[in-house]
């Protein structure tokens, strides 16, 4: 049997890793594909788990040699995912989870089309706002930059198959699970 995509995606600080994590706790077996990025690692990010952090010349030889199934300059950062790891767990039965973003999305859905796409959206600007404040790692410059790409990501979440609205995070994770059950 086939092993199933889902792909979640979400505006910086829309609760989408955290609800994630929650996924992965109630289904262990789930692989997660961990992206590969530029940027440098935050507080607390271990490579290999949270990211593959890798530089500018070996992400741009990832290019040229068709690694990534997808891949995308975000907030002035080299982010992809690596088109082996997405087959080799499908071909073997095994569902796979994606966290990436729209643009990201947008590739994978034309090589991957039965993915089950997911799109984590806040309840307002004023709360991601909020949320972007409190995490406490990104000067007022770069929360403002990613709340204007927010207002971007969230004029594409109709092209997800499902949307939840993150305003608790129980209910949301909650619906998250019933989600990846029922498919």
């Amino acid at each position: 049997m086939k092993g199933r995509l889902f792909i979640v995606s979400a505006p910086s600080g829309a609760g989408k890793s955290t609800l994630c994590n929650r996924l992965r706790a109630r289904f262990p077996d789930m692989q997660y594909s961990v992206s590969y990025t530029t940027r440098q690692p935050r507080k607390n990010e271990c490579d290999g788990v949270d990211y593959y952090f890798i530089s500018d010349s070996d992400f741009s030889q990832g290019i040229k040699e068709h690694r990534w199934a997808e891949w995308a300059c975000v907030h002035d950062h080299y982010y992809g995912t690596s088109q082996e790891r997405i087959e080799t767990c499908l071909i073997t039965g095994k569902d796979i989870l994606l966290e990436i973003d729209v643009q990201g999305m947008q590739q994978i859905i034309k090589k991957f089309p039965d993915a089950i796409t997911i799109f984590i959206k806040p309840p307002s600007m004023d709360v991601l706002k909020e949320r972007l404040e409190k995490r406490g790692t990104d000067s007022q410059e770069v929360i403002e930059k990613r709340l204007k790409n927010a207002e971007k990501e969230m004029a594409f979440q109709h092209l997800y198959k499902h949307i939840i609205i993150n305003d608790d995070i129980q209910t949301s994770a909650q619906k998250l699970i019933s989600l990846v059950s029922a498919k």
